[in-house]
């Protein structure tokens, strides 16, 4: 029996034209196995990206050369998978911001000698490669560096970063059960997509303006 599986592959983005000419496309590509894989690292900030996407499950014969079916999923599909993700990553969240709001000058004179201006390489022996140069620059609260209220407020910024590192799942999948009675799309794949796109975008607009 032929085998289903999507390559993997970074976001693409492109702009299309007609009536949607300046609608933003996003299409991301993933792999299936046992069930469609997603990331690594899953976070809050992919929960807060994936959210409002369209999804595009392509499925494939074996060896890759001929598409045997897609599902369309609207963010309204996918909704309870990533409430699902988002439920479990959460207690993380919360411990990530509850620590941070813990750092007090106390802390900041454990990490160094007390002064009243920090340079940038005392704020980058903290944020290391977190930061851009321009984030740094930023970041300074004085012409020569960084006051002491500032050092807390990075380390508490790093002390949320280490821990929402933590909290990320290792590419967590879309088991196959949960495309179960989906609609499978075989033929005229652009044009029955656009229509469910269209449809879904057309009931959400509805319901948007009852409830207004």
């Amino acid at each position: 029996m032929a085998g289903p599986f999507l390559c993997g592959g970074r976001p693409r983005f492109r702009r299309s034209g007609g009536a949607e000419g300046n609608q933003r496309r996003r299409t991301r590509v993933f792999r299936f196995c046992d069930g469609v894989s997603t990331v690594r690292d899953f976070g809050p900030d992919h929960i807060a990206k994936w959210k409002n996407l369209h999804w595009i499950f392509g499925f494939y014969t074996s060896d890759g050369t001929r598409l045997l079916y897609c599902h369309y999923a609207s963010p309204a599909d996918m909704a309870p998978w990533i409430g699902k993700m988002e439920s479990y990553v959460r207690p993380d969240v919360v411990l990530a911001m509850e620590a941070s709001s813990s750092i007090t000058r106390d802390t900041l004179d454990a990490v160094f000698p007390e002064k009243e201006v920090y340079s940038q390489e005392d704020a980058k022996s903290i944020m290391k490669n977190q930061w851009k140069a321009d984030d740094y620059r930023t970041a300074q609260d004085l012409p020569q560096g960084y006051s002491p209220d500032r050092m807390v407020d990075i380390l508490k910024e790093r002390c949320r970063y280490v821990i929402r590192r933590g909290a990320t799942l290792n590419n967590p999948h879309i088991p196959k059960g949960y495309f179960a009675g989906w609609e499978k799309i075989t033929e005229d794949h652009a044009a029955k997509l656009r229509a469910l796109v269209q449809d879904y975008l057309s009931r959400a607009s509805a319901t948007d303006t009852a409830t207004a």
